[in-house]
């Protein structure tokens, strides 16, 4: 063999989309074609996840039922931690940690039950949206951030079709603030 095949390894790797590291991915994915940016190329370790327009937006996701074998549901949770954030474009990390994007979406893919979840039916999936602005005024230092509390902040909660609206207004918070 001289060459690996690259559907394959695809098929290989990524075949459960329960797992974490794949689940945030994908999420990150569908928050991309949402907002009809679906052909730009994900940037691994980039200040942020996506851009739009100028905009840069933090994906973030989460689930009740896991890969593994569980006793219980997971408690859901977000990481939110101001880091000093890598700029893929100029090869350069921010001087002081922050948060970088201007918008957090909070991508949680709903159900228990492991025999009918489907990551890629987007109907299964409900999103807060929340400017930056708001954490950095409400929780400036905290790391992460559990769904009761994420929900207290008052983010815009909505479904994949309302997603891009959802941002844009998140967007102009920021732009005001």
């Amino acid at each position: 063999m001289t060459r690996l095949n690259k559907q394959e390894f695809q098929a290989w790797a990524y075949h459960d989309l329960l797992t974490n590291t794949t689940r945030g991915v994908l999420a990150e994915y569908i928050v991309a074609k949402a907002l009809g940016i679906g052909d730009t190329k994900r940037l691994e370790w980039d200040k942020h996840d996506l851009d739009i327009d100028g905009v840069g937006v933090e994906v973030k996701s989460a689930a009740y039922v896991q890969t593994w074998e569980q006793t219980r549901s997971s408690v859901i949770e977000f990481g939110i931690g101001p880091a000093k954030g890598w700029d893929a474009r100029t090869n350069t990390y921010a001087a002081s940690a922050g948060r970088s994007a201007d918008v957090y979406v909070f991508c949680l893919l709903e159900g228990e039950d492991r025999e009918h979840i489907d990551p890629l039916e987007v109907a299964q999936w409900k999103f807060y949206v929340l400017p930056t602005s708001v954490l950095n005024r409400k929780v400036p230092t905290q790391k992460r951030i559990r769904l009761g509390p994420l929900i207290a902040l008052g983010p815009e909660q909505c479904t994949y079709d309302d997603l891009k609206a959802a941002i844009d207004a998140a967007a102009a918070v920021n732009r005001g603030s």
